[in-house]
């Protein structure tokens, strides 16, 4: 069990990562550019969940950088 705790990061770890704010991460998982799992909860935002392999596949990816 703990393995796979160790795998699901928070919108917060995921930005640190990505080196972007939380609100951008949230709508990356809004927009489905990110997946996620959504955890039940009582707040006002939704608590989701992000697996490590997730985030390791987006910066895999190489996106076309713009010249100007």
């Amino acid at each position: 069990m703990a393995q796979v705790a160790s795998e699901l990061l928070t919108v917060h770890e995921v930005g640190q990562i990505l080196r972007v704010d939380d609100t951008t991460v949230r709508r990356w998982i809004k927009n489905g550019i990110l997946e996620a799992v959504s955890l039940p909860h009582k707040g006002v935002r939704t608590a989701y969940r992000i697996r490590r392999s997730t985030v390791d596949a987006l910066l895999e990816t190489t996106l076309p950088v713009a010249t100007h």
